[in-house]
């Protein structure tokens, strides 16, 4: 079956290096331990978002809209990514940032992600804690309307089937490096929030027939329910494809011990795998996503269930900018 061709526009310029973390490797005592720098994806401080956004705004476009409109938490690094794809195509964004942790430092109110949105041209709207999502949306993207110009919603983390197709996408790029660095039956480690990029990389490898294991580490929210938001994902992505795979429940795992307090709230963990990841690889991770799942790989490895003679890939997200908002921490 021909597989459906979605439009596409570039965003990224070149495929996001996969490099050995050789003195992290020889810290936890032997896996070979890899990661995978779509922190590297360049655009607006880089991240994972760019690869969902290279579909998403190409639709946006496709359908005559002149302003996209967003939705995160405060520290946001897909609202970060998307206002600086619109300042990119030239189009206009609206980010829409909830209250959605407890934390009221000037420095996360107004540093960080926060300042590169400003700074990109979002105008920029803030939900207090417990006002409803919905109604704020609808509020806005009429108003939007009503003003002349064309809105179009972006969900959280741009988790949509077709967000998704930038992680089938990247599961080719990801499976061409691995076979030109002979690394075989490799384990993805990655962090598991909106599930965008869990479910992506899932179908991608589905459609190609490889079988790498990829483990999500919750950085919300309890395991089961993550599973099921990655497996309804990853069947909206198969779907749109018109994929005859069909959706593996047994392939998909997601690891809810590293979460602690909340989304967004530190970890003693968290914060020990961002330093020794900084010091020891002058790699920078973030506090909300890569910093958990970091910490989620570490124990992982501690405990044996990944041992020295496993091949881990970390697929590391992006979202140092969020650093700037929890200098309290570092």
């Amino acid at each position: 079956m021909t597989r459906p061709m979605f439009p596409r526009i570039q965003l990224i310029p070149h495929h996001t290096p996969l490099e050995p973390l050789e003195r992290l490797s020889h810290h936890l005592g032997g896996p070979s331990i890899y990661v995978k720098r779509d922190d590297l994806t360049a655009l607006g401080g880089g991240g994972n978002k760019v690869r969902k956004l290279e579909y998403l705004v190409a639709d946006a476009i496709e359908q005559g809209a002149d302003t996209l409109v967003t939705i995160g938490g405060i520290q946001s690094n897909h609202v970060r990514q998307t206002a600086a794809a619109a300042a990119k195509i030239g189009l206009s964004c609206v980010a829409i940032l909830e209250d959605a942790v407890e934390r009221k430092h000037p420095e996360y109110l107004f540093s960080g992600n926060v300042l590169l949105d400003r700074m990109f041209g979002a105008e920029i709207h803030r939900l207090e804690r417990g006002e409803p999502t919905d109604d704020a949306i609808e509020t806005i993207l009429s108003a939007i309307s009503h003003r002349g110009n064309k809105p179009y919603f972006i969900p959280v983390g741009g988790s949509t089937a077709l967000g998704a197709l930038g992680y089938v996408t990247a599961a080719s790029e990801l499976a061409r490096q691995l076979d030109d660095h002979e690394i075989e039956n490799a384990t993805i480690v990655l962090p598991t929030g909106s599930a965008g990029t869990h479910a992506g990389l899932l179908a991608g490898l589905a459609e190609l027939g490889r079988f790498e294991e990829v483990i999500g580490i919750a950085v919300s929210a309890d395991r089961t329910t993550k599973e099921n938001l990655v497996q309804r994902l990853v069947e909206e992505t198969l779907s749109l494809l018109s994929s005859v795979q069909k959706p593996d429940p047994s392939r998909i795992r997601v690891e809810d011990g590293y979460v602690g307090p909340g989304y967004g709230l530190p970890t003693d963990k968290m914060e020990e795998a961002v330093q020794l990841t900084a010091r020891l690889e002058g790699l920078p991770l973030d506090p909300v996503y890569t910093g958990k799942a970091m910490a989620g790989l570490i124990d992982l490895v501690t405990r044996g269930e990944l041992t020295a003679n496993d091949n881990i890939i970390f697929l590391h997200t992006g979202g140092s900018p969020a650093l700037f908002a929890y200098p309290d921490l570092f």
